[in-house]
């Protein structure tokens, strides 16, 4: 069996390169080991920057018709009194700051989504796909070895992905090592039955707790809970009654609902971590996805990360295959252009993590005036929403972190340009399209 580019991992990042490149005619293999669809949870929350790669696609209209649309996020600090935990202010960070026609997120479930892309890729001749099929090792640079059925196969091909997220094989095939970053709390994620009431995101917090709530289409609603290490133990001991009161301590209106969790088995916990690769190519094999990059979920970018990898890739790829230029050298382009991006946004996520680490009153007090002023100045609010969306790049400086903290600054405090001056040009997305005239790379680095 031989293709142009062999894909190893059938997940959203895999399925939606293979996506791409069969739709530019490139002959592609996605190899998947499972054979059914995961009951773990995984990314739902689709980014403005994912959903215009969709567009692209042509699959987004398919998508929405699944998807439940965010316009905004209310972020609800709340404070205990007289043994209640009570609202003290609410803040709303509202993606409509966007321009359209991109400025809105969405919650989808992740096997559909899967099934979305899968379905549309499998319409082109060139898209090929193998599940149950285990990715060993690479007998040479081009050949790589599959079991399938309890037999060895043996697949060449001319360019492979690694896309099999963390522990991937491919990057331990690569020699790649990586930076992790562990912390000091946990989550538990599970879906139920939503309230009526319960129509938007929704993100509660007391000291170092934090419940966060994001409705599903199909009238339930994902929720994540922040725990201590090791408070799972202390939770199962007493019974799902200490479950249910976490949920219900910060929203009362959730009774009747999270109690129709009748087994831990149901409810997933998820360790948070941070790693990064120390490359993402070598010679014909490159990483995407969580193989490259992991961050913390506190954002919700994993998935969005992985599917923005995709695109970069994907439209890389088809440019040098068209070209018969796929050299280590040209593969380059894309770690120049996805690794810095993920560092920015692994960074984001980290921050935000922090936000939600320590009980101390303290520091609740200034997580509070952090994102009050955030949400209150609109260039502060722009940027948040900005880099979380994809759409661009735009760091906090130092007189906005004085501003958050409630520090009067000397700084203007209006954007210097049109908000879509700030969005990611097609020269930053794909540079080597337009540097091959003057032998320059992004900012003018030779190459």
């Amino acid at each position: 069996m031989v293709y142009q580019v062999v894909i190893i991992g059938g997940g959203v990042a895999g399925l939606t390169l293979g996506l791409k490149l069969a739709r530019s005619n490139v002959d592609t293999l996605v190899v998947e080991k499972q054979s059914k669809a995961s009951h773990l949870y995984k990314g739902e929350l689709l980014q403005p920057k994912s959903l215009s790669h969709f567009d692209r696609l042509e699959i987004l209209p398919l998508i929405l018709d699944h998807c439940y649309v965010l316009p905004e996020i209310e972020f609800i600090e709340m404070n205990r009194e007289n043994g209640r935990l009570l609202p003290q202010t609410n803040n709303v960070f509202s993606y409509e700051i966007l321009d359209p026609p991109y400025n809105y997120a969405c919650m989808i479930d992740h096997e559909k989504l899967k099934s979305i892309i899968l379905k549309e890729a499998q319409s082109y001749p060139t898209f090929h796909y193998m599940n149950q099929a285990k990715f060993l090792s690479f007998k040479d640079e081009q050949t790589a070895l599959v079991e399938s059925g309890g037999e060895k196969q043996e697949i060449r091909g001319a360019i492979f992905v690694g896309a099999e997220g963390r522990g991937s094989r491919v990057a331990r095939e690569m020699g790649v090592s990586y930076k992790e970053y562990a912390y000091n709390h946990q989550f538990l994620t599970v879906s139920f039955p939503r309230p009526p009431d319960l129509t938007k995101a929704e993100m509660f917090s007391w000291q170092n707790r934090f419940l966060g709530l994001f409705p599903l289409p199909d009238g339930r609603v994902r929720t994540v809970l922040l725990i201590k290490p090791g408070e799972l133990k202390e939770m199962k001991n007493i019974g799902l009654s200490s479950f249910y009161e976490a949920y219900t301590d910060f929203l009362p209106s959730l009774k009747g609902y999270v109690d129709q969790i009748d087994s831990w088995n149901k409810i997933q916990l998820m360790i948070p971590f941070r790693h990064h690769a120390s490359r993402y190519v070598k010679q014909n094999k490159i990483l995407i996805g969580d193989a490259a990059h992991t961050v913390h979920p506190m954002a919700g970018e994993g998935m969005n990360m992985a599917i923005q990898d995709a695109d970069i890739l994907g439209e890389l790829l088809v440019y040098l295959i068209s070209g018969n230029n796929l050299t280590q050298k040209e593969l380059l382009w894309y770690e120049e252009v996805r690794k810095p991006r993920a560092e920015f946004m692994m960074k984001l996520s980290h921050q935000a993590a922090l936000f939600y680490s320590y009980p101390y009153d303290w520091f609740q007090k200034l997580r509070k005036r952090g994102i009050e002023k955030t949400g209150a100045f609109s260039h502060l609010h722009f940027k948040q929403m900005l880099n979380i969306s994809g759409m661009g790049m735009l760091p906090f400086t130092i007189g906005d972190r004085l501003q958050q903290a409630g520090i009067p600054a000397p700084v203007k405090r209006k954007l210097k340009r049109s908000k879509k001056s700030y969005y990611f040009a097609q020269e930053e997305d794909y540079p080597w399209a337009y540097s091959s005239a003057s032998g320059t790379g992004k900012k003018g680095k030779k190459r």
